[in-house]
């Protein structure tokens, strides 16, 4: 099948015409630096950085990271990842079925990982939402209680003590310093969707205490049949100033998401009715059910220069999912999270030292039966697991002067996974005891080339353990080992008058990264299980671009493009195929008219390449090409309101697939085809 769009060309010829016509502003028209000096105030936290400080420590980081503001995705509906991340530099975010499970990938992480998280460290404050595994679940994360969101890309996030390919992507919530004495948000639109949001936060009057509360609630049909989800959530943090330098912070969320599974699509069963389920996802009633209650504290003392973060932090997790069999899991996760950073001196020149200490532990009962009509059968398997984490990592920036900063950094890790089979025959134990070691360096170099322009560049290493979910996901466990790479980046971020910038070019070469594919059960109605395998070379290449330009007419096109090229590297079956299951070319862009009072109005666009699904490249996902358009108005205080038009075509397209080894050009179940025409509307009022 044939690509519908090819924006490789198109969008670095604008990149370039960009650069070359609106170039760096100097003289009496200079904008102020990137660097931002800040510092924490009476009236702000210590413990819960604000988003100038968010956008400091990123225009410190020699590589890809970005700042999200949540006022920019406000503008439409806030309800999936996609909704929230679709726009942000580097990130793929891909509905599944129109509702809140996303498939979450930064330079092919967790690149066939087409449920639940993996090869990203997510965060709410600073503090892991990821299993002691690494596994995750996103239905913890209530976009609208976040202020702001960072992602650092790849070893850019070791300031985080991540270590994986795809890095670390961190939801920070409000505090009673920035948020709205009361917030009222209402969303409502196709397919059943409604979502209400309600949030308050304050400061006492001498300043010592602050608070953030937020509660909502997320309904939806679903486009397609058995897609219907719900939710509900509630996130708070309560800080308290025991000193000018030392501040303590409570959080508390609790998050209630039970949400049915339509299942994958034939291409002829897609064209033919894209609403419909696949039959066997209806008759096993499959679905996922996941409650989450999770405490953390963070403790912030600041010595002059010097300040020491203390986090700890305890979550409680159950999922009933009910899929090929049904999984009943109890999940106890608990972490510590120590960094001090230390600014001073060396050989004479400013420096920066960060040192992180980040040991957690888990522990699953994994029970499993059959799936009789969605209801647990015969018990098939009980599974006792613990899975323990030790992350010990620095970072160092040393500023040569005005102009080079030079960075390195080391990150130590050592990981264990024990299962202990409590249900088998004489012969079938399936206990196991793997554990895992792995160093991490780094080294880059950061260039302010104007005050407004930064290149950048590193080398680094990932290291990547795998979660549960790798080894025992399937029907029978399947040990493997650790995920390594080397990535090479480079890039630029900057501003101008008429145009703002953030590209990175990487070059991963990885060993035994962790790829997984779908095995079909027999007797199970068609039903296939994961099944994990470590593959020996692959390579993962790509350009990660974000831009705005202010155009005349007071016109803002604002876009992300994702170039990627993800294949196997002399692979004894699969030579130099393309690795499957992620568009090779992603837009996503909007062209909207300001008026400068807070009113917008334009469409929106998003357009994808084709791409294999299976790892012997025998079938393609088409590429596609979607239209929207949106208009509202957005004010600080007071009333604010949109409404929220997507594909306008009612276009029949793929919004991402399953992978397989080798379905030999056959039309296999592998697509979930995205929402047709949708209109959402929205209002907010803040005092």
């Amino acid at each position: 099948m044939k690509a519908h769009f090819t924006p490789a060309p198109v969008a670095l010829a604008l990149v370039s015409l960009f650069v070359s016509v609106f170039p760096a502003p100097s003289g009496a028209h200079e904008l102020p630096e990137v660097r931002v000096t800040a510092k924490a105030e009476k009236d702000s936290s210590l413990t819960q950085p604000g988003i100038a400080q968010a956008r400091e420590a990123a225009a410190q980081t020699a590589g890809g990271s970005n700042i999200v503001d949540a006022e920019t995705f406000r503008e439409g509906r806030v309800s999936t990842f996609s909704d929230t991340l679709g726009m942000a530099t580097g990130v793929l975010a891909q509905s599944r079925f129109g509702a809140e499970e996303t498939r979450l990938s930064i330079r092919g992480s967790g690149l066939q990982r087409t449920f639940h998280l993996r090869g990203i460290k997510l965060m709410q404050d600073g503090i892991p939402i990821n299993q002691a595994d690494g596994g995750s679940d996103f239905q913890a994360v209530e976009p609208l209680a976040t202020r702001y969101i960072e992602v650092f890309r790849g070893a850019n996030a070791l300031r985080y003590g991540a270590s994986t390919l795809g890095g670390a992507v961190n939801f920070v919530s409000p505090t009673g310093h920035d948020a709205p004495r009361l917030e009222l948000r209402a969303e409502t639109g196709s397919h059943g969707y409604q979502r209400l949001g309600l949030a308050s936060g304050g400061v006492s009057e001498d300043g010592v205490v602050d608070y953030f509360l937020s509660a909502s609630s997320f309904d939806q049909n679903g486009y397609r049949d058995h897609a219907g989800q719900s939710a509900q959530r509630i996130n708070g943090n309560v800080g308290y100033r025991i000193s000018d330098d030392i501040e303590t912070r409570f959080y508390v969320g609790y998050a209630k998401s039970d949400s049915f599974l339509p299942g994958n699509l034939t291409m002829a069963q897609l064209q033919a009715n894209p609403r419909q389920a696949n039959p066997s996802n209806i008759s096993g009633n499959q679905k996922r059910d996941i409650e989450v209650f999770r405490v953390a504290n963070k403790t912030t003392i600041r010595f002059g220069a010097d300040r020491l973060e203390l986090g700890v932090w305890y979550a409680d997790k159950t999922l009933f999912h009910p899929i090929f069999q049904v999984l009943d899991q109890q999940n106890e996760d608990y972490g510590l999270d120590l960094r001090y950073i230390a600014n001073g001196k060396l050989f004479g020149y400013a420096n920066e030292f960060v040192f992180g200490f980040a040991p957690s532990r888990g522990i699953t009962r994994d029970d499993r039966f059959a799936n009789v009509g969605g209801q647990r059968g015969a018990r098939t398997n009980k599974l006792y697991q613990t899975a323990s984490s030790i992350e010990l990592y620095g970072e160092n920036r040393l500023r040569l002067d005005d102009q080079f900063t030079l960075i390195a950094g080391l990150q130590y890790t050592r990981a264990t996974r024990k299962s202990r089979d409590e249900f088998f025959s004489v012969g079938q134990d399936e206990s196991f005891n793997a554990s895992y070691t792995g160093t991490s360096p780094k080294i880059g170099v950061l260039y302010q080339a104007t005050p407004s322009v930064q290149w950048f560049a590193n080398l680094s290493r990932s290291y990547e353990p795998p979660s549960f979910g790798e080894l025992t996901g399937g029907l029978t466990p399947n040990i493997t080992q650790a995920q390594r790479g080397s990535t090479l980046e480079i890039g630029s971020r900057g501003q101008s008058r008429h145009v703002d910038w953030d590209v990175s070019i990487y070059h991963a070469r990885l060993r035994n990264e962790l790829l997984q594919s779908r095995v079909f059960v027999a007797g199970n109605g068609g039903a296939a299980a994961p099944q994990t395998t470590n593959a020996d070379s692959t390579v993962h290449s790509g350009i990660e671009l974000g831009l705005t330009g202010r155009l005349p007419a007071s016109l803002e096109w604002r876009s992300s493009l994702l170039l990627n090229r993800f294949r196997f590297d002399g692979d004894r079956e699969f030579g130099n195929n393309t690795l499957p299951g992620v568009p090779r070319a992603l837009l996503r862009g909007e062209l909207l008219h300001r008026d400068g009072q807070g009113f917008y109005v334009g469409p929106t666009l998003e357009a994808a390449g084709a791409y294999p699904i299976d790892m012997s490249n025998s079938v393609n996902a088409p590429g596609y090409t979607i239209f929207g358009f949106k208009l509202g108005q957005q004010v600080k205080r007071g009333m604010s309101w949109f409404i929220e038009a997507r594909n306008l075509a009612d276009r029949k397209y793929v919004a991402t697939t399953g992978v397989s080894r080798n379905i030999g050009g056959a039309d296999s179940a592998q697509f979930l085809p995205g929402d047709g025409r949708s209109i959402y509307a929205g209002i907010q009022w803040r005092q």
